[in-house]
């Protein structure tokens, strides 16, 4: 069949069909593309809903703690309020500043435990030392002297 006509390899209806499932793929790409932006959106809204939670719960259990009357005492005294009755006393460093206070408590068990002595022996020290008193240490210094550092 030399002169038979050649069928083109593209007709209308391939066409047709081809534009309709171009048009079919954008359109479910484009629903895909938002389908998974909400996931990614509520992912991130969940993530923030249990952060919040969490600073729910510490913020319950610190109001909780400020129902115990030796917690609210605490606090107090970390202001350096006293009861009634007590006299406050703050001790000071060189400078005239306030020391700061310890904020943590040792654990008794971890205090290396000291034999105790006998009265006896703890007055006979002092007897030794009140016969050879120690050499006096030289105060603290309280100026720099360059020269005994290297002075320039």
């Amino acid at each position: 069949m030399p002169g038979a006509l050649r069928r083109p390899r593209l007709t209308g209806r391939a066409a047709i069909l081809v534009l309709v499932l171009a048009v079919l793929t954008v359109s479910y790409a484009s629903s895909l593309r938002a389908y998974l932006q909400q996931r990614s959106q509520i992912e991130d809204l969940k993530s923030q809903i249990a952060l919040r939670q969490a600073s729910i719960s510490d913020l319950e259990r610190e109001k909780d703690r400020w129902k115990d009357p030796a917690y609210i005492e605490q606090q107090a005294r970390g202001l350096n309020y006293v009861m009634p009755g007590e006299t406050s006393y703050v001790v000071l460093d060189e400078d005239g500043k306030p020391l700061q206070q310890q904020s943590t408590l040792t654990d008794p068990a971890t205090v290396a435990k000291k034999d105790p002595t006998a009265w006896w022996s703890t007055a006979w020290q002092s007897v030794e030392l009140a016969g050879n008193p120690p050499k006096p240490t030289p105060p603290p210094a309280t100026k720099i002297d360059e020269r005994k550092i290297g002075g320039r």
